[in-house]
């Protein structure tokens, strides 16, 4: 039997009655397979009913692993959910492959945090990771590096939880919630793509980066940051140069001295800060010398444009392959407020790569590769692409 995925969802504020009317759809869907794995999202009031919520699912749909978060918006099917109560479960029969849940934790140690409970690399082949990371109790940006060390060439796909609970703990895993910092899911002989819309185009001139270290960059092609991109800003039309009062942009092809890349090997961030005297700039990404800079702008139609390129090539490198589901995670910041319409992004999966099951949420941050290097994004749409 193939990868079977399938999802449910229900907006009854009763945990017990939306829960199991939820899991049976998901049941109903897996078709008589088992059910390995089961993500479960929850907003609204049930944040607070997580014990009820995970003993629900176990007795509807027994799964082998159960896991999950609270988020203040969930995707379901073609649907955004961006308030109110609400569940959403996601469902995989892997069949021949594996599903293998792990907790991460952290240590407090000399000169920092321990980072512990990291999966075994030598544990077999990894086509994927899953994770759903507490930023509270975890310093992503080296999680992410410890990954790409520990497991290179993995692809890394999640997101924030953007609900903390009175309790402070986001994640489920079992029976309910857990203190870990993090929830991954590794999967093994499963045929997974990752998908990562940031929503912004290049504008403007490539910069190479001459001078920089840490997330600073004190010069772009020979002078002082700041020189370099007011004179940028200065050369763009009246179009752009209204796109980015709304907030700067930079790109960084990620990997320096590449000799090809294109418009998603950059990954995107905001300037967080300058130094004019010194002519530099802050940028929320390690930079080094050698790198592709180039500002970028982000707006609706951008972003339209940015997912359905990103979903279509994921469509492409299927193949013949059938997709089985999906697994999405899209900014709270995008959604209604950005569109000017409800359901955006899980209208586009389905458009472009379905119908197929598809169940997520609205997360404060959004994780997946770029140029092959696992990121935490803003504004972005990461999607982890199932097949058959």
């Amino acid at each position: 039997m193939p990868v079977v995925v399938a999802t449910g969802y229900s907006s009854a504020v009763d945990p017990e009655t939306g829960v199991a009317l939820a899991a049976r759809q998901a049941q109903v869907g897996l078709g008589g397979a088992s059910c390995d794995l089961a993500i479960v999202f929850v907003s609204g009031d049930h944040v607070t009913e997580v014990d009820a919520v995970m003993a629900t699912i176990h007795e509807v749909l027994a799964p082998d692993e159960l896991v999950g978060c609270s988020s203040g918006g969930l995707i379901a099917g073609g649907q955004e959910h961006e308030h109110g109560t609400g569940v959403a479960i996601w469902a995989i029969s892997v069949d021949e492959g594996r599903a293998d849940v792990f907790e991460l934790r952290t240590r407090p140690v000399e000169d920092g945090l321990a980072l512990l409970g990291m999966p075994d690399p030598d544990a077999g082949t990894s086509s994927a990771i899953i994770l759903l990371a507490d930023a509270s109790r975890l310093p992503l940006e080296g999680t992410l590096r410890a990954f790409e060390e520990h497991l290179p060439g993995v692809p890394l796909i999640g997101g924030v939880p953007s609900m903390v609970p009175p309790d402070g703990r986001p994640l489920l895993h079992d029976r309910g919630a857990t203190d870990a910092a993090a929830i991954g899911i590794r999967f093994s002989g499963v045929e997974v793509l990752p998908c990562v819309s940031q929503g912004a185009r290049p504008i403007g001139p490539e910069l190479a980066v001459t001078a920089g270290e840490g997330g600073v960059i004190q010069e772009l092609a020979g002078r002082p940051a700041i020189e370099a991109l007011r004179e940028t800003v200065d050369g763009l039309g009246a179009e752009d140069q209204a796109r980015i009062r709304h907030g700067l942009l930079l790109g960084l092809v990620v990997g320096p001295g590449r000799p090809e890349y294109g418009a998603g090997d950059f990954v995107v961030r905001g300037l967080a800060g300058a130094d004019p005297e010194a002519g530099a700039v802050v940028v929320g990404a390690p930079v080094e010398v050698g790198q592709i800079a180039q500002l970028h702008v982000r707006d609706p139609e951008t972003a339209t444009r940015d997912l359905e390129d990103a979903l279509r090539l994921r469509r492409a490198a299927a193949g013949s392959g059938q997709v089985a589901g999906a697994l999405a995670f899209t900014c709270n910041g995008r959604g209604h407020d950005m569109f000017g319409h409800d359901h955006h992004d899980a209208d586009a999966i389905q458009r472009e790569l379905g119908p197929l099951p598809l169940a997520g949420m609205f997360s404060a941050g959004e994780i997946g590769p770029v140029g092959g290097r696992p990121f935490v994004h803003g504004f972005t749409a990461t999607v982890a692409v199932f097949l058959a």
